[in-house]
């Protein structure tokens, strides 16, 4: 494996046969806790965990399909690293999981790049940088960088071309 790795961290999807229980559950549970800015309950790390490793397909979460062909397309351009899924919820595995993975591999510089285009997400402007934030002191050796937020000219050129792509075809 390379000494570098890149993270591509997806927001995550619930699968369509996950029960709707459990899920609001693991909602109510979660809110709770952003109000009372307190640390994550046992019951609601069992029900993250829970949906995290919920066996799935294609027909059963398209999301966590589609994003894994992406992270395919994606690892074929860079040849010099290694690439890792991560996923911010609903899915495995997490961030903190793939850097582990990555660095069990030897990986000494991790860029993390997540999968959401546009500011103002939680996602990519909070949690993302607080995982990498946490990771930092416990692999003192490895350089992090989250390459985020993106260039929106970039972006707006990438949705050009694929409008551009389907009014050719």
């Amino acid at each position: 494996m390379s000494t570098r790795a890149v993270i591509f961290v997806g927001h995550g999807g619930v699968p369509s046969d996950f029960p709707r229980a459990d899920l609001t559950r693991l909602k109510m549970l979660e809110g709770k806790r952003h109000a009372s800015g307190g640390p994550p309950s046992d019951e609601e790390r069992a029900l993250d965990t829970k949906i995290r490793t919920h066996p799935r397909t294609p027909q059963t979460d398209p999301y966590q399909a589609g994003f894994e062909r992406v992270a395919a397309a994606l690892a074929a351009k860079l040849p010099q690293a290694t690439l890792f899924v991560a996923y911010n919820e609903f899915c495995a595995p997490t961030l903190e999981q793939a850097a582990e993975q990555a660095i069990g591999g030897g990986a000494l510089h991790i860029t993390v790049i997540p999968s959401m285009l546009t500011p103002g997400g939680v996602h990519s402007e909070v949690e993302v940088p607080e995982a990498i934030a946490a990771l930092k002191p416990r692999f003192p050796n490895v350089t992090f960088e989250y390459i985020w937020p993106f260039d929106l000219d970039l972006v707006a050129n990438m949705l050009a071309a694929q409008i551009m792509r389907t009014q050719t075809a």
